[in-house]
């Protein structure tokens, strides 16, 4: 009797949650992205937006929270409700920041549970045409040969376009000079006009300007070469190893329902299926994902330990 008494005590427990799961969600949903409006991470979002709404029945509100490297914006989230009503946007400086600032005020890992791998986004190693190179090879000789004097422009210290290069550097045993400019747009318009020679461009941004000659395209850092570019080869085909992908993927705070986090992650693999959003982000240069939670969580963990062994090689001190 007693058994009998708590087996239908643990269910009447689970009646409401049950309910609450079978409700969910019942509201508009706010996606947070650590990026200010027209960035490629809100990008993401915005257009995965379109298929989250459809696939969740509700409206998905897009809230910036830029500023500190993306630290604000994560760190907004990370205090958030763990209702399914807060998701985050998370971006490559999620698994940069955690070795990047001596101290963040949340748990890059802890307090945030996995959703799904939405896209990866390939850089795109590129020179000013009155540079002399034709090849990666021809790069590297060239860094080799003026070692401290080639100039590479980046969207700033820290940022996907300073690590694709800094990574080359690395591998490549060369040292390039870092220029660093606020954001992508001056740095890509600096190695347009001349100012710097290399430029580790987004695929997206990079695109026109490499289809109208202004920049030439050396090699990609994804690890096979790209449809719109097949006769770019990838950087890997030089320096084996070498793979650069910047990423977006969804998350939610640490204690979110499980049930919640299996709704959005059929929402998302739903929202990636819909040939339109794929089609839309194919356009931009992504490439598409979506992954199970644990994969995301995987990835997430490999970025941290790639990133944190090129910061202490080059010698990054934390901000």
């Amino acid at each position: 009797m007693i058994a009998a008494i708590v087996a239908v005590g643990c269910v009447a427990n689970l009646l409401p949650g049950a309910a609450l799961a079978q409700a969910y969600p019942s509201k508009p949903i706010r996606v947070l992205i650590a990026t200010s409006a027209g960035s490629n991470p809100d990008t993401v979002a915005r257009v995965v937006a379109v298929g989250l709404t459809q696939a969740l029945g509700q409206q998905i509100i897009v809230d910036n929270r830029a500023g500190a490297g993306g630290n604000i914006g994560a760190e907004v989230a990370a205090r958030a409700p763990a209702d399914g009503y807060n998701v985050f946007l998370a971006h490559t400086n999620h698994s940069i920041n955690t070795t990047l600032y001596k101290k963040l005020a949340y748990d890059v890992i802890n307090d945030f549970s996995p959703v799904s791998l939405l896209a990866l986004s390939p850089f795109v190693a590129t020179v000013h045409p009155s540079l002399p190179a034709k090849s990666l090879r021809d790069l590297i000789n060239i860094a080799k040969a003026r070692p401290g004097d080639l100039t590479y422009a980046s969207a700033g210290t820290g940022s996907g376009t300073f690590f694709s290069a800094e990574y080359f550097n690395s591998m490549a045993k060369v040292k390039m000079l870092h220029v660093a400019y606020k954001g992508g747009g001056p740095a890509l318009a600096a190695v347009v006009a001349g100012e710097t020679s290399v430029y580790f461009t987004p695929f997206a941004t990079g695109l026109p300007h490499i289809r109208s000659g202004k920049l030439r395209p050396l090699g990609v850092s994804a690890p096979k070469r790209l449809p719109d570019l097949p006769g770019v080869p990838a950087i890997a085909e030089t320096l084996p190893g070498y793979e650069v992908l910047a990423w977006a993927g969804l998350m939610v705070p640490a204690k979110t329902p499980g049930s919640v986090i299996e709704t959005l992650h059929k929402a998302a693999v739903s929202a990636l299926r819909d040939p339109e959003v794929r089609k839309r982000l194919n356009s931009l240069g992504y490439i598409v994902v979506g992954s199970r939670p644990d994969e995301l969580g995987t990835h997430i963990r490999t970025e941290i330990d790639k990133y944190a062994k090129l910061i202490r090689q080059i010698g990054l001190p934390p901000q």
